[in-house]
Formats: C-alpha cells, sequence, structure tokens
C-alpha cells in the first residue's frame, strides 16, 4: 500500500468503525466477488462457463474429446451441446449415484459420440461412500460433508464404483482430452492425480474444475491447485459471470474462497 493510500484508510477506518457501515462494506464486497466470479459457479447458464468452450474452439481444431466428471443431471453437457452444435466432439460423461445417474440417462440419451458410465473418476479405483441430503442431490460427494450451519444432514449414502482416468483411457484408447471438466464436490485433485500419466505425457489441453465449501470438508486447498497446475506449467484463469478469464499469476492468501467459483487451466 502506498504512503498516499494509508493516509487515506486511515480516516475511512474511522468513517467505517459502526455496525452500518460495516454492513454496507460486506454487501459491497459480496457484490463485488460476484463480478469476479468469487461463488457463481452454481448455475452454468449464467456462471460465464460458456467461455470455455469458446477458448476450446480457439486452442484447437475439431473434433473434440470431451471428459464431463461430475456430469450430474447433464448441465454441463447440454452447454457443450449448445455452444459446439456446429462441431464435432465425443464426450464421456461420469456420474457415480445411481439415482442422480438415471435423471442424467434420461436427460442425455446416449448415442454416437456420447458414452455415459456409472462410475466416477478419482485417485484410485474401488468403492467408496458417495454421501449426500437427498438421493440425486448435486451436492453429493465422497466425503461426509458438515452442513449442520445450514441445517443439513449428510449422513444417507451409497456405495458407487470409482475408477482413475489413466485407466479409463488405456481401456477405451482415449489419447488425447481436449476438455477435462471436473466437479465432483472437493475431490477434484483426487481426479486431477488419477490423470498423472495424461499429464506427464502433455495429453490434457484445457481443464475446468469447481472450488468451494466442499473444499474446507476435504481440506484441500486453492493453493493445492495453484501449485497443481504450475507444475503442470499450465496457466490458472478465473471464470466470471461475463465469462471473461481472469488471469491468476501469482498465489495469494485472498484466493481461498470458499463459495462455489469456477476456474480454468490451460497449458502455457
Amino acid at each position: 500500500m502506498s504512503k498516499l493510500s494509508k493516509m487515506l484508510m486511515k480516516p475511512l477506518a474511522l468513517m467505517t468503525g459502526n455496525l452500518l457501515m460495516q454492513r454496507a462494506l460486506r454487501k459491497v464486497v459480496k457484490e463485488s466477488h460476484y463480478l469476479m466470479g468469487i461463488g457463481t459457479g452454481n448455475d452454468v447458464s449464467s456462471s460465464g462457463e460458456h467461455a470455455i468452450l469458446s477458448r476450446l474452439k480457439e486452442n484447437s481444431p475439431a473434433p473434440y474429446t470431451i471428459f464431463d466428471v461430475g456430469a450430474n443431471a447433464g448441465q454441463f453437457f447440454s452447454l457443450v451441446r449448445r455452444c459446439l452444435s456446429s462441431s464435432e466432439y465425443t464426450i464421456h460423461c461420469f456420474e457415480p449415484g445411481k439415482t442422480t445417474f438415471e435423471t442424467l440417462k434420461a436427460n442425455v440419451k446416449p448415442e454416437a459420440g456420447i458414452i455415459l458410465n456409472n462410475f466416477g473418476l478419482g485417485k484410485t479405483k474401488g468403492h467408496f461412500s458417495l454421501y449426500y441430503d437427498n438421493p440425486g442431490s448435486g451436492l453429493a460427494s465422497l466425503t461426509q460433508r458438515r452442513l449442520d450451519h445450514l441445517n443439513i444432514d449428510f449422513s444417507p449414502s451409497e456405495t458407487v464404483q470409482i475408477e482413475t482416468l489413466d485407466d479409463y483411457c488405456d481401456e477405451h484408447g482415449v489419447e488425447r482430452i481436449d476438455l477435462l471438466k471436473i466437479d465432483v464436490e472437493g475431490h477434484e485433485l483426487d481426479a486431477l492425480t488419477g490423470a498423472s500419466r495424461k499429464f506427464e505425457q502433455n495429453r490434457i489441453g484445457i481443464v475446468t474444475i469447481e472450488f468451494g465449501g466442499c473444499n474446507l470438508d476435504t481440506g484441500t486447498y486453492f493453493r493445492d491447485f495453484f501449485d497443481f497446475f504450475c507444475d503442470q506449467k499450465m496457466t490458472l484463469y478465473r471464470i466470471t459471470p461475463s465469462g471473461y478469464l481472469s488471469p491468476i499469476r501469482k498465489y495469494d492468501e485472498r484466493d481461498e474462497q470458499f463459495v462455489t467459483s469456477n476456474y480454468l487451466a490451460i497449458r502455457m
């Protein structure tokens, strides 16, 4: 902070040292965060994620191979279908929950170029507990989250199958992934770890992840993702509601915002 800024801050600090002004500042911060894309990742139609597909078309020519890890009810697939209507692509959708997968099948009819998988992708293959508040919930996670502050009971669970991305690609002959979208409620880093061979071979072009409150429960932090993508020589961007990709060149503790936000990483 410059000397002038420090001089201005002192009287402003005195002016805002009351409950009314603190509430006003909190509102300004919340609205500023929204414009920055912090906390806007819940709805694919308004999150700015269309920019991911625009960047994909700029980055490489069709046909595209897309992985939708954590497909839920097909929300991201609908965006892909709309934005890539004139392009050839193959999309592999992964959804481990039984009820959610049935919804996905109802919304996304399997056909040429669309592969639906009733299992998830993670760090290791096996069978694990998937926790949720209700069957088919978009909050479902491999970690039993603490959501008492939201009056949400997160104790119901079911056993689901988890594979690794590397093994799946080997078994299905997938040589390259042009776009890897991961939204697995706090286990994004596990899915990235399960793709270590593909990253080592530089066979993944663009990655988009979600980061938010679930990362508190899994003990993963924004710094973990920043370091991971730095090691991969990929530049990280925060996706704003307008579709602007805001570059994050250097880690800052203020990036640890545990509200649902979307990020994109692309090789430098």
